[in-house]
């Protein structure tokens, strides 16, 4: 990933924040017939090794885990927040007319080569907490116990767990770092003005970068 030095991100509890709260990741893999692409929900366990593990299950019926490169490290992108920037937000438009448009967003790359987990109470354990993770903020969280015993093993045994030792992590965090501070002013404006969610944390990370 091309990174200009002021976009550089290195704290690794940034990039993990990152990770956890867009966790559908883009897995991207070499096959015998090219790249192989998947969007998949992943776990990440920061405690594994030097920059973590991320951890997920695939559909059996998803050849990704018969043809995932086992030489070639895959890379795994998770997309933070993103807004496209307008230059009428830049105060140095207004001065000079020196301005065009761009766009800002944080972004994540991490590389490793998985390996297969095909396992049930590997693959129990992994759901179980997956499932809790993301059912903590529902008033009534949902539980793997909640199923029939004989549906969830049915449902194990239609998926393949993975796992990925993360050997490199990157980040690039564009967030008008490279703009003067009155531009910065005018960018976090126009993005709180939008209102959505990616405009907002856009605007938040902008803020982080006003020296």
């Amino acid at each position: 990933m091309y990174i200009p030095k002021h976009f550089e991100e290195h704290d690794l509890n940034t990039l993990h924040a990152l990770v956890r709260a867009r966790p559908l990741g883009t897995w991207v893999t070499l096959a015998e017939d090219g790249l192989l692409v998947n969007h998949i929900p992943f776990d990440l366990d920061p405690t594994r090794g030097e920059f973590g593990a991320l951890i997920c299950h695939v559909a059996r019926a998803n050849a990704v885990w018969k043809n995932f490169s086992r030489a070639t490290p895959s890379v795994f992108v998770f997309q933070g927040p993103q807004a496209y920037i307008t230059p009428s937000w830049y105060a140095t438009k207004h001065e000079t007319g020196k301005a065009v448009p761009t766009w800002n967003y944080a972004v994540v790359h991490a590389y490793g080569l998985p390996r297969v987990m095909d396992d049930r109470e590997w693959l129990l354990a992994h759901v179980s907490r997956l499932s809790d993770l993301h059912e903590a903020t529902q008033p009534v969280p949902w539980r793997v116990s909640d199923a029939p015993p004989d549906y969830i093993d049915g449902m194990l045994k239609a998926i393949v767990g993975i796992e990925i030792p993360i050997a490199k992590i990157e980040g690039k965090w564009k967030a008008s770092q490279n703009r003067p501070t009155p531009d910065k002013h005018g960018v976090i404006a126009g993005l709180s003005a939008n209102e959505d969610d990616d405009s907002l944390a856009m605007a938040a990370l902008v803020r982080l970068h006003i020296s």
